[in-house]
């Protein structure tokens, strides 16, 4: 096996401070990268996260903040990452938001940030890192989600998002190559919602997982390292890692 190694490649991560995002930037760190990790408001958690990691080797790890849903900081958000890295070499558009949004109470403002979080943001970050990533022959990872590909009860707005996102995924391989490699990670159970769910709503969702149990950021995480560090020929590609449960859709 070629071995393709990941020390000090620069990756910005989105959505970074928290859960899953906090995950993937934690796994890429142990396997010798950079991070760069984005934030919106969870500035104490994402500063103590580069802490962390700072801890164990020193400028490893930088902290940036940047609304993404106002495309204006987006370009002064890769500036910064380049200056601090001297490059990038890889994406991961990991920053969402995710609630119901039942018919009869959709609103301008829960399309402008659904979409703006999980679609129109991975598009113009994915457009603004593209020189960048050209020179380093780096790759993009966007997590989507399992419900992008079938509907969830009451989420009008986030699965035609995170659908969106699939297509982008795969516009972005084809238009990119050879340069850039675009792949995506499509989490199923992995972490419960932090606003709620019942018990028997869970054990719902379970039961239509093969392997009957909830996932762990960390498989999100490895997933994402692959597709970042060893997957070398594969692009255009979105990995569901939900357990088996969308094999029965």
């Amino acid at each position: 096996m070629i071995e393709n190694s990941f020390n000090d490649k620069v990756v910005l991560v989105t959505g970074a401070a928290r859960r899953i995002g906090a995950a993937i930037v934690t796994c890429l760190h142990a396997n010798g990268a950079r991070v760069a990790i984005h934030y919106r408001g969870s500035a104490e958690e994402a500063a103590a996260l580069a802490a962390a990691l700072n801890e164990a080797r020193p400028d490893s790890a930088k902290t940036f903040q940047a609304d993404l849903l106002n495309i204006s900081e987006i370009p002064g958000l890769v500036t910064a990452v380049v200056a601090w890295g001297g490059q990038l070499d890889g994406l991961v558009n990991n920053a969402s938001t995710f609630y119901p949004t039942p018919v009869g109470t959709i609103t301008e403002e829960n399309w402008t940030d659904l979409v703006g979080s999980n679609f129109k943001a991975p598009l113009f970050l994915s457009q603004e890192v593209t020189p960048h990533l050209k020179n380093t022959g780096g790759g993009i990872v966007n997590i989507v989600d399992i419900h992008g590909q079938r509907p969830l009860s009451q989420h009008l707005v986030y699965g035609p998002a995170k659908a969106a996102l699939a297509m982008l995924t795969k516009s972005l391989a084809k238009d990119l190559a050879p340069d850039i490699r675009v792949n995506g990670v499509s989490p199923g159970a992995i972490l419960w919602p932090e606003d709620g769910m019942t018990d028997a709503v869970q054990e719902t969702i379970l039961r239509q997982v093969p392997l009957q149990r909830a996932g762990d950021p960390k498989d999100i995480a490895g997933c994402v390292l692959y597709l970042l560090r060893d997957a070398t020929y594969v692009t255009g590609q979105i990995i569901a890692v939900d357990g088996g449960r969308s094999v029965g859709w």
